[in-house]
């Protein structure tokens, strides 16, 4: 209550009150609260997850009357994998500035998450435009090729390999080796698989990957430009650079049908023009 205090700039007693008097329109209880603490009932979260797609819905249907009118506005969600922003080859904040001068009345909403989340989303019509490693095509989705991005293989500074001479390691070696990977399908899952490498954890993004690297007891892949800070300060170490490494597309990912509305048309221009520089 406190911090919805703070969020809405309403008193505590205002939104108690408010909170009741739901609860009687509805004929549930929403929540406990008390000394104890504060937590939804299972009806409560039901109700806000129903909220919440009803909210996603009024989105859309603001964006599809807007785009009747012929005007740009409502709010664009946005998914995007993580850890993109440290990509060189990667023009998304130019992408954006560009189109916040073309929209202004737009108000972009950016989600991080996995690609599968990702794609369902857009599927469902919950994110508008998504920023995705390219993996394997879905009917439903339409894709724009915008940047490139290499992984390498790492190992954590305590791990058997940080110290040791890599020349004559190979695939197959590595495979006496625990490697962890993502735990969806994606370019990570494809070359780990491809190489024959012993999944022994698993992460859902590459922030996960990288702490399970740090640990020293497990191999991974990382992208080259996130992995640089921890390899400058010597807690990782790519290795065998030139052998042990894939590279992997990011796409710009809208559904096919119905058709986008033309903010989410407009910000894919954006993306495609960026990266065409």
């Amino acid at each position: 209550m406190a911090a919805a205090e703070l969020h809405l700039n309403v008193g505590i007693s205002t939104i108690s009150r408010q909170v009741k008097d739901l609860e009687t329109r509805l004929g549930l209880t929403l929540c406990r609260r008390g000394r104890s603490g504060f937590a939804l009932t299972a009806e409560g979260q039901r109700v806000y997850e129903e909220t919440t797609r009803l909210l996603d819905a009024t989105d859309s249907f603001l964006l599809g009357v807007d785009d009747i009118h012929r005007r740009m506005g409502g709010q664009l969600e946005i998914g995007i994998f993580d850890k993109t922003a440290t990509n060189p080859a990667a023009r998304i904040g130019e992408a954006i500035a560009m189109f916040a001068d073309s929209a202004p009345e737009v108000s972009l909403q950016i989600r991080v998450s996995t690609i599968s989340a990702i794609e369902r989303k857009l599927i469902d019509g919950s994110l508008h435009v998504g920023i995705i490693p390219a993996h394997r095509n879905s009917e439903s989705l339409a894709y724009d090729k915008l940047f490139d991005e290499t992984m390498l293989l790492y190992c954590g500074e305590n791990h058997p390999l940080f110290k040791g001479r890599h020349s004559a390691l190979d695939w197959k070696a590595l495979a006496e080796h625990k490697f962890t990977g993502l735990g969806y399908h994606s370019p990570n899952m494809e070359a780990s698989q491809r190489a024959g490498l012993r999944r022994a954890a698993t992460g859902l993004d590459q922030e996960a990957i990288a702490i399970l690297i740090l640990s020293g007891h497990f191999l991974g892949f990382l992208p080259d430009h996130y992995a640089d800070v921890f390899e400058k300060s010597g807690r990782m170490r790519a290795i065998r650079p030139e052998v042990f490494r894939y590279g992997c597309d990011f796409v710009c990912v809208m559904r096919k049908s119905p058709a986008p509305a033309r903010a989410a048309q407009a910000f894919r221009d954006c993306l495609v023009r960026a990266h065409a520089r």
